[in-house]
């Protein structure tokens, strides 16, 4: 018998599964499983990744100090304050690891992102779930569910996979009333499709217990090449880049986005569309019978009948060619996430669902 084994908790995450890609044997497959931004990314960006082919060579500045310059500018904040990761996956696993141990517990929503389990049983902490009120975030659960062992609350605002988002005020709330031993983390990958939406950055400066996350892989198009990034009081970030490796960006992520961030009139673009084919897709839906609530990010949650319901659409649409994200995992199976893509893409898994529904008529 072997004595090699691993920390407690890691054996509790189980591997990850990612959605399907392709479709064997299925010609012109749209892929709408992911949230990714169907335009791509900036042209600038694209450019600015050209141009790094001629320094693949050279290792990457250690500091980050262009991209974090140039977020700041864009945003309104304070460079130092800002820490890039692998997305911003890396951002959570840092919080985790720097934060939370065994006998400690992370607090997060019963539909709320899966990193932040994950993360949580890395670090040898207790991933605590709390109920939502239909889908959207309960503040009340939340303070409910925070103890003396409480170091990390996540909240994902809109959030994955249900696409609702609760008001300042809400969150406000919520920073104020968590244990005085935790930090409130806002995870804000989907904040750039909310019209006038901050993401939580002017509470993040007027409190020391409010870290925010963000990321260049969803309204950026940058997904690819794995760019995120925190903002929060500067004795946090001093911690977390104590474990953040030297190198852990390479030049090429860190211009793409430098150039990508910069570029607003492109983000602005995308945004305004994303609304519009958002707003036409979960019509088309309903007029189906397929409900979904409203979502504020740039991906529609279809809620079926059943079980069995949902697993048979997602049959169907795979037969015509469309890729979507079963959420089972996510404790929602019965619903479908359909990304919001181009206008055709919308066009096209809509008519299908109406095909499906009329169907089983």
């Amino acid at each position: 018998m072997t004595q090699i084994t691993p920390q407690p908790g890691i054996m509790d995450i189980a591997l990850y599964q990612g959605g399907i890609a392709h479709l064997d044997g299925v010609s012109n497959v749209v892929k709408l499983s992911s949230n990714e931004n169907p335009f791509g990314p900036s042209p600038a960006a694209m450019e600015a990744v050209r141009r790094s082919a001629h320094e693949l060579h050279r290792y990457p500045n250690t500091d980050h100090g262009p991209l974090r310059q140039a977020i700041a500018d864009v945003h309104g904040l304070d460079a130092g304050r800002i820490i890039c990761g692998v997305g911003s996956d890396e951002i959570i696993h840092f919080l985790c690891q720097c934060y939370a141990g065994p006998g400690d517990e992370v607090v997060h929503s019963v539909h709320g992102f899966g990193m932040y389990r994950i993360s949580a049983l890395a670090s040898g902490a207790t991933p605590i779930e709390v109920p939502e009120s239909e889908r959207v975030t309960d503040v009340d659960a939340f303070l409910a569910g925070c103890s003396e062992r409480t170091k990390l609350v996540f909240v994902a605002n809109p959030n994955n996979p249900t696409g609702t988002m609760i008001g300042m005020a809400e969150i406000e709330r919520l920073a104020a009333g968590i244990p005085p031993q935790a930090i409130l983390v806002l995870d804000g990958a989907y904040a750039e499709y909310v019209d006038g939406y901050d993401g939580g950055a002017k509470l993040t400066e007027a409190r020391d217990n409010v870290v925010m996350t963000r990321t260049f892989s969803k309204i950026y198009g940058l997904g690819g090449l794995r760019v995120g990034w925190g903002y929060g009081p500067q004795a946090i970030i001093d911690v977390l880049n104590r474990i953040r490796g030297p190198f852990n960006l390479s030049g090429t992520a860190m211009v793409a986005a430098e150039a990508a961030v910069r570029d607003q009139a492109y983000a602005d673009k995308c945004r305004a569309e994303n609304a519009r084919m958002r707003a036409w897709l979960s019509e088309a839906l309903a007029e189906h019978g397929v409900a979904s609530d409203t979502s504020t990010a740039n991906f529609v949650l279809a809620r079926f009948g059943s079980v069995e319901e949902a697993e048979a659409c997602d049959l169907y649409l795979q037969s015509q060619g469309l890729i979507v994200r079963r959420v089972g995992s996510y404790k929602l199976p019965n619903a479908l996430r359909i990304t919001v893509g181009d206008e055709s893409s919308c066009r096209r898994v809509a008519h299908a669902v109406g095909q499906f529904k009329a169907g089983q008529r």
